[in-house]
């Protein structure tokens, strides 16, 4: 059994996942767009690991888009998105909130139809390891 380790932006919250990951999607859908303010969401998907808070349980809210299945958890003192398993059955784990290394590789690009436009090209702009200068 593999354990994974996260936190939030500002440390209060931090959580223990025990067990597999069964698939790693990045989600290009105007709703993970909308909450991640980014161009798609990176989120692992379990249906058997176990969430176990360590740190921080009561700074973890969560906010459930009314008519969807579409859920964000988050700490409420710096907003950093955290696991929820407020779906029955399914443990979601935003990959960025994890502190231990991921190997696993996305198993797959969803909702691409909803891609972001200026997004499209993003694999041929300019690189750099840090913020140019």
């Amino acid at each position: 059994m593999t354990n994974h380790f996260g936190s939030c932006l500002c440390g209060t919250v931090n959580f223990e996942v025990k067990g597999e990951f069964d698939s790693f999607y990045l989600c290009h859908c105007r709703h993970c767009q909308k909450d991640t303010g980014s161009a798609h969401a990176a989120n692992l998907f379990s249906h058997s690991a176990k969430l176990l808070w360590q740190s921080g349980a009561d700074a973890v809210t969560s906010f459930t888009l009314p008519g969807t299945q579409h859920n964000k958890s988050f700490c409420k003192l710096c907003g950093s998105a955290l696991p929820s398993d407020q779906i029955a059955g399914l443990l979601v784990v935003p990959a960025g909130c994890l502190d231990t290394e991921i190997t696993r590789l996305p198993t797959a690009q969803i909702f691409l139809s909803s891609k972001a436009a200026w997004d499209r090209q993003s694999e041929t702009l300019p690189k750099f390891d840090g913020l140019p200068d």
